[in-house]
């Protein structure tokens, strides 16, 4: 800045913040870039009168630093900045009373930015002052009034700290940079500063923000400390950079029983109990995690159906919401705090219960995976078959397989078949695909790629339907494990197939289930026996009757089961019907026949029997008849018969692309084919029926559509030879078996069907025209011919007028001159 004094002109230089001197050539700026460093100042002794004051400018990222410490002999005066805001602290520790002085500003300033604070100390005030940026309207200053009568500030004020305390160490230690520090109205230039006054303090300010180049790893949160960083981490990483995890334990390693056994070894000093870990399973049930007492389990927490339990004090339990046993990763936790019980779930806490006080004691016990009873673990579903990792108790981990000695964690007492990480059981060795499937592992589980019509986890859901295993004629019935091949057959006298049970039989017999189509009356359907048990279903005179006795030997309670259908079902059409137990469950019940297509009511037997289980196993079944010679053989179609829900298949293993794999069935031992679809004899060929008559087939029945004046089951019968008015333009005559028509005139034909010309035959001569008429005709003649048939007359003819109108006159007539008319002869008239 140029000057004008006493008539020379000069300059001086106004100095930006961080330098000094003449020209301003002094650096004003220092920095502390490690934990520990600091500088001492010695100040000369002041006078009583003289104000105390520390003015500095500084710049840090911490929240919780010493920006200096002034004093000695009991008194005290720190600047220190906490959770980001400027705390000013004077303490006296004289005997007997101690008393202390506290000024706060609210501003943040550890933003790395450069801010300037005072400090002062004088006539009874304290005052703290944040000079620069401070913005209008805020709360940049605080004073107080204190009493420093009894204290020699000249004498214990003389030492200061800047930039830690006097007790050394790095708690509290600045990290970042100063400038234009004036200690009581002095600037302290660091060039001037003694060696040995002088700690881990360097001139100028270098400052480079680490978490720039992002080194937390696994989402870790990066904290700026100056000259180096911080990584906050997330569960479950740890280390400088988050780049290590606490080491996960394997439970139930290929289904062994593994826990692991820990032993509160201090005291929490804490009423509340907070557990979490992060889990990952498939297996739906297994203890997680189980405290004990010497005298009780007053917390146990499991798996059950996928999702979370807890119990508390065997009282209280709390069920989670989500399943967890996907085998996917996953943080769960509980939290009890005064008297509240919630749990957690991810990012969700929910359960909010009642609960009575629980807390941790020293040499309780905690439980991992299970307990060392087998017994007692399967109350909880057994054991754990999962991972567990970084397991906590009220902010102490239990580590199962410890990363760092120094780091406070209980460590396990026993454990047993735990190993490290968080391996997968090879869950394809034992081959678990079928039918060719290709086993692909996941974690603790397999997927199969099954081949084309093959279904299910393992691929055992074979979708035969697909692989068109039955005959063309036949429809396939998909099944759990197998197929069926569906069709109507035709039985005809000499059929009789026979059954066999496969032995392999578990459920309870109860129902028969059929349709058929017959017109003989007297027929046996089914039938089996074994020693005194049977069963027959059999027409008898037209009506369907069941017959059934089953059931131990023994039992007087029991006796054969007779029902019989409503109505007749020899009518050749079809009827279905099912013949059930009224009570399944039973060991014995009334039957019940059920018409499926008629709308009678179902029928209900009077007595009791037994079910169909004889029925499983070394009995012969016999469908269609009893045998060649029995004279009751079925004439007629049944569809597949259903007994339990099982069909007595019409298809041997010969007739049949693939076996049928299903675990209950019954095998055809007949090898003779059947006749598939639903056919009956041929009886309308020869055409049965006479006189033109047209034959209906009516299913081993036909029926005769007879011409008109025929009838009679066979069209034999003459009735009435005109009924059906033969003669189309006459009347009808009866004669004996035949008829005569009478013929309108102009109508001719045996049944007057054909129309008369009247002009056939016409006599007009001499060249005349026919003429129509009705029932007659006339001629035309043409010149010098006359009278009906056109014949030459019999007196002279003149012919009369020009070459436009001319005219004849007959008969010796004359022509006339007026009106074209001819003057006639005597006995004749006319025109001409």
């Amino acid at each position: 800045m140029p000057f004008l004094s006493e008539g020379v002109h000069g300059y001086s230089c106004i100095c930006q913040p961080g330098y000094t001197g003449s020209y301003c050539q002094t650096p004003t700026v220092f920095s502390f870039e490690t934990v520990g460093g600091f500088l001492h100042l010695q100040t000369p002794l002041l006078g009583a009168e003289t104000y105390f004051n520390i003015t500095l400018s500084f710049r840090t990222v911490l929240k919780n630093i010493v920006l200096f410490q002034r004093g000695s002999e009991g008194v005290t005066l720190s600047l220190e900045l906490q959770e980001t805001h400027l705390l000013l602290d004077l303490r006296s520790d004289p005997q007997p009373v101690a008393t202390s002085w506290t000024l706060t500003l609210p501003q943040d300033v550890s933003d790395g930015e450069w801010h300037t604070v005072e400090a002062v100390l004088g006539e009874g005030t304290l005052l703290l002052q944040l000079l620069e940026p401070c913005q209008d309207g805020d709360n940049c200053g605080a004073t107080a009034q204190v009493e420093t009568v009894a204290l020699e500030l000249e004498s214990a004020l003389q030492s200061t700290f800047v930039g830690g305390s006097n007790e050394g160490g790095g708690s509290g230690s600045f990290i970042g940079c100063m400038r234009d520090l004036f200690v009581d109205s002095q600037l302290m230039v660091p060039e001037d500063w003694l060696s040995s006054s002088v700690v881990n303090v360097m001139q100028g300010c270098s400052h480079h923000d680490r978490c720039l180049s992002g080194p937390c790893e696994n989402h870790g949160m990066c904290v700026n400390l100056w000259q180096g960083y911080q990584c906050s981490c997330l569960r479950p990483y740890v280390g400088q950079n988050c780049a290590e995890e606490y080491i996960t334990a394997r439970f139930g390693q290929e289904y062994s029983a593994s826990y692991a056994v820990f032993t509160i070894t201090d005291q929490l000093e804490s009423d509340a109990l907070y557990l979490s870990m992060f889990l990952r399973t498939r297996k739906e049930s297994g203890l997680l995690v189980l405290l004990a007492n010497s005298t009780t389990e007053y917390l146990q927490m499991w798996l059950e159906k996928g999702k979370l339990m807890v119990q508390v004090n065997n009282l209280k339990t709390l069920m989670g919401k989500s399943v967890v046993n996907d085998g996917e990763i996953h943080f769960v936790g509980l939290a009890i705090k005064e008297g509240m019980m919630t749990l957690q779930e991810s990012d969700h806490e929910f359960g909010a219960t009642d609960v009575q006080p629980v807390s941790v004691r020293f040499e309780d016990v905690v439980y991992a995976g299970g307990l060392l009873d087998g017994q007692e673990t399967s109350a909880f579903g057994g054991y754990f078959k999962g991972c567990l990792q970084d397991l906590q108790l009220n902010g102490r981990k239990l580590e199962f397989f410890p990363l760092d000695a120094s780091v406070m964690s209980y460590r396990p007492d026993r454990m047993v078949d735990v190993t490290a990480g968080c391996t997968s059981d090879d869950s394809c060795s034992k081959n678990p695909c079928q039918n060719g499937g290709m086993c692909f592992s996941l974690w603790d589980d397999f997927t199969c790629n099954c081949p084309p019509s093959t279904a299910g986890q393992h691929c055992e859901e074979v979708r035969w339907c697909e692989l068109t295993p039955c005959p063309p004629q036949a429809t396939c019935r998909t099944l759990n494990q197998g197929y069926e091949c569906i069709s109507n057959v035709t039985f005809q006298d000499n059929t009789t197939l026979v059954y066999h049970g496969n032995g392999l039989i578990s459920r309870h017999l109860t129902s028969i289930v059929f349709s058929i189509r017959t017109r003989k009356h007297n027929a046996a359907v089914l039938h089996a026996e074994s020693e005194s048990d049977f069963v027959t279903v059999s027409i008898q005179d037209g009506f369907l009757v069941l017959e059934l006795l089953s059931g131990p030997s023994s039992s007087s309670s029991l006796s054969p089961v007779t029902l019989r259908s409503p109505r007749s079902v020899a009518d050749g059409e079809w009827h279905a019907v099912e013949l059930l137990m009224a009570s399944p469950w039973a060991n014995s019940s009334q039957w019940i026949m059920v018409p499926l297509d008629e709308k009678d009511e179902p029928t209900i037997s009077d007595s009791m029997t037994g079910n169909l289980d004889f029925l499983r196993e070394g009995v012969d079944i016999l469908l269609g008849g009893l045998g060649p010679e029995s004279g009751w053989n079925l004439i007629g179609c049944l569809s597949n018969i259903e007994i339990g829900g099982i069909v007595l298949p019409y298809y041997g293993p010969a007739e049949v692309r693939f076996p049928r794999t299903q675990k209950e069935k019954f095998n055809k031992l007949s090898e003779e084919p059947v006749q598939t679809g639903c056919a009956g004899d041929v009886v309308c060929e020869p055409n049965p029926c006479l006189h033109g008559g047209i034959c209906d087939d009516h299913f081993n029945l036909f029926q005769c559509f007879c011409l008109p004046g025929w009838g009679g089951d066979r069209c034999k019968l003459n009735t009435n030879t005109c009924a059906s008015n033969p003669c189309q333009h006459g009347y009808c005559i009866v004669q004996d078996l035949s008829y005569s028509c009478a013929c309108e005139s102009g109508y001719t034909g045996t049944n007057c069907e054909v129309k008369v010309d009247i002009c056939a035959g016409h006599k007009c001569a001499n060249g005349g025209t026919c003429l129509h008429g009705f029932n007659s005709y006339s001629c035309l003649c043409p010149d010098r011919f006359t009278g009906p048939y056109c014949k030459p007359p019999n007196l002279p003819v003149s012919i009369c007028g020009d070459e436009q109108q001319n005219y004849t006159c007959f008969n010796g007539g004359n022509c006339s001159d007026s009106n074209m008319m001819c003057d006639c002869l005597p006995g004749f008239s006319g025109h001409w």
